[in-house]
């Protein structure tokens, strides 16, 4: 998405572990032995390409892409994708998924207990500006349980898959609301060991984005890496 080589590492603990014993499903899936590293070839630095313009206008509005009004708490969220060095990042590709009003998502795999909105399909895309600038308009989505342990709960959050020219170049993250009373409590979110960079993950409200008598603004600036780098999942 910018330069591959001369960048600021991140600092130590600025980034999840593979291996966060508190948050289950990372003993599976973290690797027991040191990674190899594999050249990759030209093919894979070039493509798949994904189809940046072919983002439909209500791709950007996940309130209005059904017949109806999805129920919930409208809201925009907003902001900058920006590289090391603060510089915006144009044409990444922004995929966005996640609960509805209610706290479940439009997926089979999803039983929990809770009501599903005909209306609220819970995914979007949009690609950045020439000042690296996106913006969504969606429903602040719900709590929900899950079985990491003994009655718990995911915070509220947004999920975003960040895509530069091609597969290959995929980060993805999640988004929290400020003031959520979940957030000390959940191992996703403090699997980031650094305090400064675990605030990274959680939006801004904002009076500026907010839509009189209709949706309450968040804003959420993205820095892909360097110093002060959005935590990203690995």
């Amino acid at each position: 998405m910018s330069r591959l080589a001369g960048y600021r590492p991140e600092p130590e603990g600025t980034q999840p572990p593979l291996l966060h014993p508190d948050y289950k499903s990372t003993v599976p899936r973290s690797p027991r032995l040191a990674p190899v590293a594999i050249p990759a070839s030209l093919s894979e630095v070039t493509g798949p390409l994904l189809g940046h313009t072919l983002v439909r206008p209500n791709d950007t509005d996940l309130t209005r892409q059904h017949a109806g009004e999805p129920q919930g708490e409208r809201i925009i969220v907003a902001g900058r994708v920006l590289d090391e060095d603060g510089r915006p990042v144009p044409d990444a590709l922004i995929e966005v998924w996640q609960a509805n009003a209610a706290g479940r998502y439009r997926h089979d795999r999803d039983q929990h207990d809770a009501p599903l909105d005909p209306n609220f399909s819970g995914a979007g895309r949009v690609a950045t500006d020439a000042e690296g600038v996106y913006r969504f308009t969606s429903i602040k989505p719900g709590a929900y349980p899950w079985p990491n342990h003994h009655n718990a709960w995911r915070p509220q959050h947004i999920h975003f898959s960040l895509f530069g020219p091609a597969f290959a170049t995929r980060l993805v993250t999640q988004m929290y609301f400020p003031g959520d009373p979940l957030l000390p409590l959940d191992p996703i979110f403090n699997a980031v060991p650094d305090a400064a960079a675990r605030e990274r993950l959680v939006a801004h409200f904002d009076l500026g984005l907010t839509q009189p008598a209709w949706a309450l603004g968040y804003r959420f600036d993205i820095v892909l890496r360097g110093r002060a780098a959005t935590p990203m999942e690995s």
